[in-house]
């Protein structure tokens, strides 16, 4: 039975693409929970100075003003810690 134009199955074939497309898509999204978590400081021998000329802000995982991409909690940028890597030139 069709209507101005529009076949039954027209309409249903859009409605079971609309559904797929509506299960598909959100499940090829990153979720936030598969992110890797931040490790407390103790685990990883932080302080608050630094060790040698190794200081946070120069190491690659710095994100300034004070924080760390793996280390919790606010992060001195003269601190040191063992998963220190100095940032590449």
């Amino acid at each position: 039975m069709e209507r101005e134009g529009v076949s039954r199955r027209a309409v249903l074939s859009a409605g079971v693409a609309a559904v797929a497309a509506a299960v598909i898509v959100p499940a090829l999204a990153p979720h936030p929970a598969a992110a890797q978590a931040k490790v407390k400081p103790a685990m990883v021998q932080y302080q608050q100075m630094p060790k040698n000329k190794q200081e946070c802000d120069t190491c690659l995982h710095w994100v300034a003003p004070d924080q760390c991409k793996l280390v919790e909690g606010k992060i001195n940028p003269k601190g040191w810690c063992a998963l220190y890597a100095l940032k590449p030139k």
